[in-house]
């Protein structure tokens, strides 16, 4: 597990390559690290394609989304980061993505829900964050930290949330938590959409989403899950 600055951003600058390579993120989305030794500051690629994102590529924000270090393009949502590490003192990552797998739940009335026992680390409930409900209509994308404030509000104490008619937003206390959320919520957002299109789900228990969740919580199954992925990224 990264402990200083430059073990978070290999591990920051790996979850970019991870993400890509497994189909969550593509030329769009982003993860970010808080500065274990800076809290009050994160880190994010410069603008460009996760695949792309090297150890130069990484930039130092504040918690309103100004750049501290770096002089390259940033990110337009870097703000959702920002906003997110501004109330949760929990979070150590956040991603922001669009899995294609993910995206029917952003726009269809059917709640996405866990219905494999991997797909509990990214919550039971799912909220839909929907920036019509405050802001009428704009380009969707969230780029004022007003519109981030308000996502990250609808987050509140969960693991992920839905932006509506755009993708989804995952946290967790550490990048390779994170980037296992993410890539849970991808393949239960698969067999979900697979299962709704055969009749009705058997979905969790509430009581099997905390255990579920728990057991997958950092640890071992984590480490697995990252080891396989990098080798499948290198």
């Amino acid at each position: 597990m990264p402990t200083g600055e430059e073990d978070v951003v290999a591990d920051l600058v790996r979850a970019n390559r991870i993400l890509a390579n497994e189909g969550v993120l593509d030329a769009f989305g982003h993860i970010s690290a808080r500065d274990p030794a800076r809290p009050d500051t994160f880190l994010l690629s410069r603008a460009l394609s996760p695949g792309q994102v090297q150890r130069a590529d990484i930039m130092r924000f504040d918690l309103e989304g100004n750049v501290l270090e770096g002089d390259a393009k940033p990110y337009l949502e870097r703000v959702i980061h920002a906003a997110v590490y501004a109330i949760r003192p929990d979070v150590g990552s956040v991603v922001h993505h669009h899995a294609p797998a993910v995206l029917p739940f952003t726009v269809a009335p059917a709640p996405l829900r866990p219905v494999i026992h991997l797909g509990a680390v990214a919550g039971g409930d799912c909220p839909v964050w929907d920036s019509q409900d405050e802001f009428g209509d704009t380009s969707l994308l969230v780029d004022s930290l007003a519109m981030a404030a308000s996502l990250a509000r609808a987050l509140g104490d969960r693991p992920s949330c839905l932006l509506a008619r755009h993708g989804a937003l995952c946290v967790g206390p550490s990048i390779r938590q994170t980037t296992f959320i993410a890539v849970c919520m991808r393949d239960n957002a698969e067999v979900l959409s697979a299962a709704l299109r055969l009749g009705r789900p058997s979905y969790l228990s509430d009581g099997e989403i905390v255990q579920a969740a728990a057991r997958h919580d950092g640890g071992a199954p984590v480490e697995r899950a990252w080891s396989f992925w990098s080798s499948r990224a290198a």
